[in-house]
């Protein structure tokens, strides 16, 4: 009976470990630029994580941050992704832009590479530059 009773607590455990997705892992950063103006009320921001291995296919986005603007730069953000989605040999990027009814006002122009191993640097300092 012991036998049997600890066979079927091992199983309900595995099922409840199943249940459960995989733990998140995070990138914390913060959007600033150059200019010394201030950001209207009606700015918003959106900062994304994205495979950009493939040169001739649009990027696929692990996760994005959208939403208003809260105060002036440095703006912060907080990115989220399952490590199980991380594929070697695969290139991923952090992008950023921000927009004022609907129009773009600033975009990030270099690359921000991240490698997605637990050794990326945070805070992360993504440059935005203006829109001409």
């Amino acid at each position: 009976m012991k036998k049997l009773s600890l066979l079927a607590l091992t199983a309900l455990l595995g099922a409840c470990h199943s249940m459960h997705p995989a733990a998140k892992t995070s990138l914390d950063g913060e959007v600033f630029y150059l200019q010394r103006i201030a950001l209207p009320p009606s700015a918003t921001l959106s900062v994304s994580l994205q495979d950009v291995s493939l040169a001739d296919a649009p990027a696929v986005v692990l996760d994005e941050q959208k939403g208003p603007v809260k105060g002036q730069v440095p703006l912060p953000f907080h990115l989220s992704y399952d490590p199980a989605q991380v594929k070697p040999g695969h290139r991923y990027s952090v992008s950023a832009r921000i927009e004022v009814n609907g129009e773009l006002m600033f975009i990030t122009t270099e690359n921000h590479a991240v490698q997605l191993d637990g050794n990326d640097p945070q805070p992360l300092k993504i440059r935005v530059d203006a829109v001409r």
